[in-house]
């Protein structure tokens, strides 16, 4: 297998069509096994895929470490390597609160660059924007990054598209990475996508799977892992989810009469959407990234898409896509 090469916005960064999220193999999403773990890195990159993401947060921190480990056998020459900074952490590791301060952001940089053990970050975002500090003075100091080498790309989390425009006058922006699926699509609605291509950004989709509901694995709460995040996520509760569910058996429907499997079908709509879009779905077992990479073999054409997007334009979802706490900490 061999995966179309597409462009990051107006950057020199070049990657795989879909690119891996790495989160849950260190975080949110229940137990994790590190070597089926190291087994998907491997089989991602066999299969013609170069991109990875982490962040600081992931774990917190063993995330980067493990892509460490992965990479000292696999070369750093052959990935793409994205990570985030921007949440502030409290004494036991748990998010509490925002900060882009230039300070944190040369912090954030060397403790990444120390643990994943590299001289350079291809693509640095910021995770969530930060209200107390102006959007100039933390791109400025990502900025600073690159000019030293430590960094090739920048990137943003979860930005509106005002904040985008601001953050462009101080330096080019290569991504913005934020949700989008079958089930999340304000990036449409709100203009982001739009300002994304005017500016000349590229669009990178995390949970382009929905955090796994769009493939139909999840039908109910007790589906999940007693410690996976998404029990609290209101989306997934027992009210929410059994009325959602009509969406993801839409989804099942449709891949059924394309002959794919539910999760093939979501992440071809979302690559279907632009050539400047690159989706991360993350996995920790090997038979689900073979299965999500597989889409990439899949064409669907205008018709096909229509017909799509009006057999789940047709159910609203329930619940919001997070918790109050961290929808407060969306830019728009």
């Amino acid at each position: 297998m061999s995966l179309p090469i597409r462009q990051l916005g107006r950057s020199d960064l070049h990657v795989s069509c879909l690119g891996l999220g790495c989160m849950g193999m260190s975080y949110a999403y229940g137990p994790a096994d590190e070597a089926e773990s190291l087994r998907v890195l491997h089989r991602y990159l066999d299969l013609g895929g170069n991109f990875l993401d982490s962040a600081e947060i992931y774990g917190p921190y063993k995330n980067e470490e493990l892509l460490n480990r992965f990479l000292k056998d696999a070369g750093r020459e052959r990935v793409v390597l994205a990570t985030k900074f921007g949440f502030k952490l409290n004494d036991k590791g748990v998010i509490a609160g925002v900060d882009s301060s230039p300070a944190n952001v040369r912090r954030a940089c060397d403790a990444s660059l120390q643990r994943l053990g590299t001289d350079h970050i291809d693509l640095f975002y910021q995770h969530r924007v930060d209200p107390k500090t102006p959007i100039e003075e933390t791109v400025g100091a990502m900025a600073e990054l690159v000019q030293e080498g430590k960094v090739r790309a920048l990137g943003l989390s979860e930005a509106g598209a005002d904040t985008l425009r601001r953050a462009v006058a101080t330096h080019p922006i290569a991504a913005l990475q934020s949700e989008f699926s079958l089930w999340s699509q304000e990036i449409v609605a709100d203009g982001i996508l739009a300002a994304c291509r005017e500016l000349g950004i590229g669009f990178v989709p995390y949970s382009p799977l929905g955090r796994g509901f769009l493939t139909g694995a999840i039908q109910q709460v007790s589906d999940l892992p007693a410690d996976d995040w998404r029990r609290t996520n209101p989306r997934f509760t027992e009210d929410a989810l059994r009325q959602n569910l009509r969406l993801a058996d839409a989804v099942k429907a449709l891949a059924d009469q394309k002959g794919c499997t539910s999760a093939q079908l979501a992440l071809a709509w979302v690559l279907a959407r632009g050539d400047d879009i690159v989706p991360i779905p993350g996995t920790k077992r090997v038979k689900y990234l073979e299965d999500n990479l597989g889409a990439a073999a899949i064409t669907l054409g205008n018709e096909e898409l229509q017909q799509i997007n009006e057999a789940c334009g047709q159910f609203e979802v329930v619940g919001q896509r997070y918790p109050a706490a961290m929808m407060s900490m969306l830019n728009r």
